[in-house]
């Protein structure tokens, strides 16, 4: 079971909104015990970085006391350009021993110099066509970014104990609620605001990931762009607020245009994937992050692709107390809310 001391909240810091969640394990199940998202002023965070640390810690702590979490204790998330992510096949050896040698290994696969980054890495076992070598995913992230995000928490008064990699998360939320057979090849693919990362796992490992810039902030920059509005007004257009600025047919040309620029993208991403690994086939994707409540996304792609296209529902498994949770806008939000739930399922110190 979780003790308190092990629990942490699942933080996840986007370019449009910031949502946390906190969860309960026991012999029953999963349990959801508090969750909340607040948007945050277009500009504080682009491209991943963050260019207000003292607003945004206003914001963490508004949301924070807004939502009655106690709990200073957070695993928080990465992605993007700052993020490389490369299964590489090593000499077999011991972790101990890797640990020792994965800076030297790790400077053929780095596009950083190797000072400027940290390092992690998990062994995922023989390597399939050498047995003297293994498998090693390794993940390496730029220490500006990472000292940046570390610092925004305690800026906001939070202690970050763990910082995973958005595609880890959202990864470990899909297991936990979806158990993949292993020998299928699935993809998850989060679209956020202003980047969309792929992911495509064969089983319970992941085997190709990738991040594009592309997000549903492109639909507000077309729509204010057209009608000349706010930020705050596009994004409610684009959800389906009525406007006289715009009419129903423009705004359907915005999405479909939008849309249409992402499966492209993901297409040569898969398309990628197969010319590595071609006796594989992805026959189902899964979209979370707000474009996966985006209907044509999701016809369109499961066209462009052959493949099953759902949306994720991190809560799926997880036991929801109606008497305090309103569960219909938590159904609405829900591919939202998938990196900060899998973030939630982390425990102090694990691996």
């Amino acid at each position: 079971m979780f003790g308190s001391k092990n629990k942490l909240v699942g933080l996840d810091i986007g370019s449009k909104s910031i949502k946390a969640a906190e969860i309960m394990e026991s012999k029953k199940g999963f349990a959801l015990t508090k969750f909340g998202m607040v948007d945050i002023a277009p500009g504080l965070i682009e491209d991943g970085a963050i260019k207000n640390p003292e607003a945004l810690a206003d914001t963490l702590r508004t949301l924070f006391k807004s939502y009655g979490f106690k709990n200073r204790s957070v695993a928080i998330s990465i992605g993007g350009y700052s993020v490389i992510v490369k299964k590489i096949s090593v000499q077999s050896t011991t972790e101990q021993q890797l640990q020792d040698t994965i800076h030297f290994e790790a400077e053929q696969y780095i596009p950083f110099d190797i000072n400027d980054v940290n390092l992690d890495f998990q062994i995922m076992g023989e390597n399939e066509s050498n047995p003297n070598q293994m498998n090693v995913l390794l993940v390496a992230a730029k220490k500006e970014m990472v000292n940046d995000y570390v610092n925004l928490a305690e800026l906001a008064g939070l202690e970050p104990r763990i910082i995973d990699v958005d595609a880890f998360a959202l990864q470990n939320v899909f297991e936990l609620n979806y158990e993949p057979n292993e020998n299928e090849n699935i993809a998850l693919i989060d679209i956020g605001a202003s980047k969309t990362s792929l992911n495509i796992l064969k089983g319970r490992n992941s085997v190709f990931m990738r991040d594009v810039s592309l997000g549903c902030g492109q639909i507000n920059q077309k729509i204010a762009g057209l009608i000349d509005c706010s930020a705050e007004e596009a994004e409610a257009i684009k959800f389906g607020e009525s406007s006289d600025k715009i009419s129903a047919e423009d705004l359907s040309d915005i999405i479909s245009s939008v849309v249409t620029d992402w499966c492209t993208e993901i297409r040569r991403a898969l398309d990628f994937f197969y010319s590595t690994y071609p006796d594989d086939q992805i026959k189902k994707i899964i979209l979370s992050g707000g474009g996966g409540n985006i209907q044509e996304l999701r016809q369109l792609l499961a066209v462009e692709t052959s493949a099953e296209v759902v949306t994720i529902n991190p809560f799926q498994r997880f036991y929801l107390d109606n008497d305090k949770f309103d569960t219909e806008y938590l159904e609405k939000i829900a591919p939202q809310a998938s990196i900060c739930m899998g973030l939630a399922t982390r425990k102090v110190d694990d691996k």
